[in-house]
């Protein structure tokens, strides 16, 4: 079976002066688990500076953690007080452990393995770009924009349906927590919301203008995902689920392609107080795909992700996240994760899900979202599982497993690209802001309604989606996955198949 890469990895080489990109890569999504004996942590002993989160009640952080902080060797970056979250620079290899024994810390671990700044990383995927005549060659229906055609995704969830009853509002924003958004896309300036924007990378905000855009060497993930969710229905390229809705860039990925777990919590914190309604998060929070409650480092990367996850919620916000691109079964009693730490030297490690967490994923309250291809069934690649899996939607798959009808020419999703481009991606990555556009439109419907009324309508709405038995994706005989439950709810599509025509009728 063919496997599609994780949710949120590294930055594409799209070649210039190309109008469509088709990119073969994924961004990484997965749950966390628990584990007998966990990697060790992250060392400072050469001396080099390491990034740390130190986690209190909340309020101002007291004058003996202060303290505490100082004589362990700690620099305060900036204090999240509302969610009781410091982040702290240290090069002192001893620091968390010797913070962790302080009265009124909570938890306090490393949040990479490798020293300030991050290692360099390779490039994941490789882009398949389009022609100009298979550009010209898009057929679109009259009142669509030129690209909708291409965009099966959008029937598949009745989203063309819907936008004959509404667009969405324009007091809706969605904000995608991501690698940055191209706002000067053509399909994206009409909806973006500057001042629900910043860049979190450093784990404090940066609000200079144009921060939250991806460098000229980043992916394109998350100018893709923005797209996807709100391009505007405009006689431009393509069209997204919430063509009417706003959409922000908040930057939480290092030049690198690490979204680490201060730049994590900035962004739900900022989301939290700029009136963000939904937040698409298509990623993992680096360096561990789990992270395990066992392990004093990767807990304290839980608390405070998990405060921070917590504290959009509370002001308002709707958390959508990826699901994983590994066919993992979430639900399984142990998964072996070969790939953390991912910032330094990777070692297999069999986590028990029920103990480990791929964060913000697997988080309370956070829409959990499978993908499907354009055949309607679970993508190749997508993680599953029993009551982990809230909702499924368009995430694409091969073209050779599951091919849409004409007159769309790939089982990939459309998406817009930085530079005023546009292209192709798979994953849980694009599954994920489907649901974010679908929950953005039951916002403008309702426009009163908070996060738990949102939810409770996602769900309800959605198409109850039987268990695809027996799941032989590539047809070898070979059974690829296993769906467990009933046809109302199940491990491989949840609730079902999100529904965007419910979305702005009911």
């Amino acid at each position: 079976m063919t496997a599609f890469l994780p949710r949120h990895r590294r930055a594409l080489a799209i070649p210039a002066g190309l109008a469509v990109a088709a990119a073969l890569a994924l961004l990484p999504d997965v749950p966390a688990a628990a584990v007998a004996e966990a990697p060790a942590a992250a060392s400072a002993a050469d001396g080099t500076p390491l990034s740390y989160v130190v986690n209190v009640a909340s309020g101002k952080p007291s004058a003996k953690v202060k303290r505490a902080i100082a004589e362990a060797g700690g620099t305060i970056v900036t204090s999240y007080d509302r969610i009781g979250v410091i982040v702290v620079h240290s090069s002192n290899p001893a620091f968390a452990a010797s913070v962790r024994t302080v009265r009124g810390v909570d938890s306090a671990g490393a949040t990479r393995t490798a020293p300030l700044p991050s290692a360099a990383t390779t490039d994941e995927g490789t882009p398949r770009v389009l022609g100009k005549k298979e550009l010209a060659a898009a057929e679109a229906a009259a009142g669509q924009d030129p690209l909708e055609g291409l965009q099966w995704d959008l029937p598949a969830i009745k989203a063309d349906k819907a936008h004959e009853k509404s667009l969405g509002s324009s007091k809706v924003t969605v904000a995608v927590i991501d690698t940055g958004v191209d706002d000067t896309h053509p399909d994206i300036a009409p909806n973006f919301d500057r001042a629900a924007s910043v860049n979190c990378v450093t784990g404090k905000p940066d609000t200079t203008d144009g921060a939250w855009r991806p460098g000229a060497a980043e992916s394109p993930h998350g100018t893709h995902v923005a797209g996807e969710i709100a391009a505007a229905k405009n006689g431009i390229g393509m069209t997204g689920v919430a063509p009417g809705v706003k959409v922000s860039g908040i930057k939480v990925s290092n030049p690198d392609g690490f979204f680490y777990t201060e730049a994590v919590v900035c962004g739900f914190v900022w989301a939290a107080e700029h009136g963000v309604d939904v937040t698409n998060n298509s990623y993992y929070t680096d360096p561990w795909y789990f992270n395990c409650k066992n392990d004093p480092d990767q807990k304290a990367l839980v608390d405070a992700v998990t405060r921070a996850s917590r504290y959009a919620e509370k002001k308002g916000a709707v958390n959508v996240a990826a699901a994983g691109n590994e066919n993992y079964d979430l639900a399984a009693d142990e998964i072996t994760d070969p790939v953390s730490p991912n910032d330094s030297t990777p070692s297999d490690r069999v986590i028990d899900p029920s103990e480990c967490y791929d964060i913000p994923t697997q988080l309370p309250g956070v829409v959990t979202v499978a993908a499907t291809g354009a055949k309607g069934i679970k993508s190749s690649f997508s993680n599953h599982g029993l009551g982990v899996i809230d909702i499924a939607a368009p995430g694409g798959d091969s073209t050779a497993y599951q091919t849409p009808a004409p007159p769309a020419t790939s089982g990939l999703i459309l998406g817009t690209l930085p530079g005023g481009n546009w292209g192709y991606m798979a994953g849980t990555s694009m599954a994920s802001p489907h649901v974010a556009g679908v929950a953005a439109l039951i916002k403008s419907t309702h426009p009163y309604a908070p996060p738990a009324l949102v939810k409770a309508l996602l769900y309800a709405e959605a198409d109850a989606t039987a268990c695809t038995e027996p799941y032989d994706i590539d047809g070898d005989g070979e059974v690829d996955a296993v769906c467990e439950g009933s046809k109302n709810r199940n491990g491989f599509y949840g609730w079902g198949t999100a529904d965007a025509l419910d979305a702005v009728t009911k």
